[in-house]
């Protein structure tokens, strides 16, 4: 199943990918660049940080093959078609859950313990949308305002997923669809309802200083 997963994760990224180099002016050559950095940055980043040898898309190629198809046919079809903004948002939210719980799924397998594996999911999850956003010189769609719980869906999503794994390791199958589920389900309802973290700030930042007595 985690080979689907991460089947299914690299072709939504991708999409995802091709999407954010609209109104760009990116040829066919760029896209097929940017699918692939969105698609299999997150996990190359997770790998080499876990000396995972070889790298997962070298170690399946079928997932570089997936990237640049998908990018391809995308890239005609959205050449004819009009495609809303909010299909970008979409195609990574799928991603971000999909990739979260693939990288902490694989990090479990190396023993890094509960909280590093929440980590590494996080990182498999939103490296490879900042890396794409890094090539197009925007700033990374998890650092704007107002993102809308972008790496906080991921954290939750991986933390229960991680849980889970702990509580009940026979039942990884359940476990990783409920963690995709979650990240899925906040990405998106926050995107639905706008909602947000608190923003720090002292008092004094939004109120006149006292006068002194």
């Amino acid at each position: 199943m985690l080979n689907v997963l991460e089947q299914a994760a690299v072709t939504v990224s991708a999409i995802s990918g091709v999407l954010a180099a609209g109104g760009k002016r990116v040829d066919l050559f760029g896209v097929i660049v940017l699918a692939l950095v969105t698609a299999l940055g997150g996990g190359t980043l997770r790998d080499v940080l876990l000396d995972a040898t070889p790298i997962v898309w070298v170690e399946n190629p079928s997932l570089v093959v997936n990237a640049s198809g998908t990018a391809f046919i995308v890239f005609f079809i959205t050449r004819w078609c009009a495609v809303p903004v909010r299909f970008l948002l979409i195609a990574d939210a799928f991603g971000l859950a999909l990739f979260t719980i693939v990288g902490a799924a694989k990090a479990l397998t190396f023993k890094v313990g509960p909280v590093n594996a929440v980590v590494f999911g996080i990182i498999t999850g939103v490296a490879g949308g900042m890396l794409r956003d890094v090539l197009l010189g925007e700033i990374p769609l998890v650092f704007r305002k107002q993102i809308y719980l972008y790496a906080t869906a991921a954290f939750c999503g991986a933390t229960v997923f991680v849980l889970l794994m702990v509580w009940r390791p026979d039942h990884s199958q359940e476990n990783r669809v409920i963690g995709i589920g979650l990240t899925l389900l906040l990405r998106l309802a926050s995107l639905r309802w706008k909602l947000t973290l608190p923003v720090y700030g002292q008092q004094s930042d939004h109120d006149s200083d006292p006068e002194p007595e």
